[in-house]
């Protein structure tokens, strides 16, 4: 009995150091973002003028970055917003208009639509630009194409870029075909991945260190990192990144089924659950079914009022990237011939993946042809990372 007793004690302390060593290492604290670390930011903009890059998720804690600039007396001269518009309710690909917001009575000049580049008149008088806002991890997810300009603006006129980093919800794990450079559009900028592992700040970095902006010029580039994060470090979104990615099953979905934006299948644009369901319908009529309405976010959606029959995913458990949903509708679809759209090779970065799911290869065989260039990817990535794997 006492040696089971001493035993007992034993396994208590080693538990207890266990978890010590854990705290100590940040496995258990709070992630902070860098907008949150406002110490090591507010002197660099104190008596500048300021322009930030935000939507509605750059938050400061509860608060939007902007209403906390000004209340702390930094000088704020203009917003500058992407896709989905500064208060984030816009449909994507709906040209943001040039405004003013109605609680600050700032400019809001918009970088999407006809402008994707601030003009060096928006950027006269600026003396620091901040860049705040939360990330997806996905290619074709257009605010890291909205950060290329902004770095290259930036770089063109002097002007200095602070960048406060978030966590990629999507940072886990890296797949998908390198885009190529035939492929280049606003939605694929650069030769990485569909999931390309890292944060924007990460990202920011790799464009200005391979020489991505125009005439390979450098941004004068300043990072506020998160703090108590990793690569492996689940991360929550506390507010939804745009209109149609509404909770963290759909973020998490976003890299596959982003795709069929490139096809004739709805993914859900219209109801409450969007990039979690996929239908037509012409599909067979036994499957699940759903109606998409027009409602904010998804004006006119696809198939608006009518029954599309497909799949509901919305109890999938992936977390990662698969082209499985996408091989199994097309063999469903009836009409192959029209299923792909002349977006879709712009999203998939490549000329070769249609022919490949039309020739019936599998999303292996398929994955198996991209290793090669990812491995090549994940030595330039390598050199860029600021938070652990």
């Amino acid at each position: 009995m006492i040696n089971w007793q001493i035993k007992y004690k034993f396994l208590k302390f080693q538990v207890l150091i266990i978890f010590l060593y854990l705290i100590s290492n940040g496995v258990f604290a709070q992630i902070l973002v860098g907008a949150e670390l406002t110490s090591e930011y507010f002197p660099e903009l104190k008596g500048k003028n300021v322009a930030i890059v935000a939507n509605q998720t750059s938050l400061v804690g509860n608060t939007h970055l902007v209403d906390t600039l000004i209340v702390s007396g930094i000088c704020v001269k203009k917003i500058f917003c992407p896709e989905h518009g500064f208060r984030g309710t816009a449909d994507a690909g709906k040209a943001i208009q040039t405004s003013k917001d109605t609680k600050t009575g700032l400019p809001i000049i918009s970088l999407y639509g006809k402008n994707k580049k601030p003009y060096p008149a928006d950027l006269q008088g600026i003396d620091i630009i901040v860049f705040d806002i939360q990330d997806v991890g996905v290619r074709f997810y257009t605010y890291i194409s909205t950060l290329h300009y902004v770095m290259e603006a930036c770089a063109e006129n002097h002007i200095p870029l602070l960048v406060l980093d978030r966590p990629n919800p999507n940072a886990h794990y890296i797949d998908g075909p390198v885009l190529k450079t035939k492929c280049r559009s606003f939605v694929g900028m650069h030769p990485v991945p569909v999931v390309y592992g890292m944060t924007i700040a990460e990202y920011a970095l790799m464009i200005n260190g391979e020489g991505w902006l125009a005439k390979g010029i450098k941004c004068d580039l300043q990072i506020i990192q998160c703090k108590n994060y990793t690569h492996h470090t689940k991360y929550n979104l506390p507010v939804k990144p745009s209109p149609n990615l509404p909770d963290m099953r759909s973020v998490y979905l976003y890299p596959s089924l982003g795709l069929f934006e490139g096809t004739c299948i709805s993914i859900g644009r219209g109801t409450n659950f969007p990039f979690q369901v996929t239908g037509h319908p012409f599909i067979d009529s036994a499957l699940f079914s759903f109606v998409p309405k027009s409602k904010q976010g998804a004006k006119n959606p696809m198939f608006e009022n009518k029954k599309c029959y497909g799949f509901d995913l919305r109890q999938s458990t992936d977390t990662t990237f698969t082209l499985s949903y996408l091989i199994k509708m097309y063999k469903l679809f009836p009409k192959k011939e029209v299923f792909f759209n002349s977006f879709f090779q712009q999203l998939a970065g490549t000329d070769e993946l249609i022919p490949q799911i039309k020739a019936g290869k599998s999303d292996s065989e398929i994955k198996a042809t991209w290793q090669p260039e990812l491995s090549k990817f994940k030595e330039i990535r390598r050199k860029y990372l600021i938070y652990d794997e």
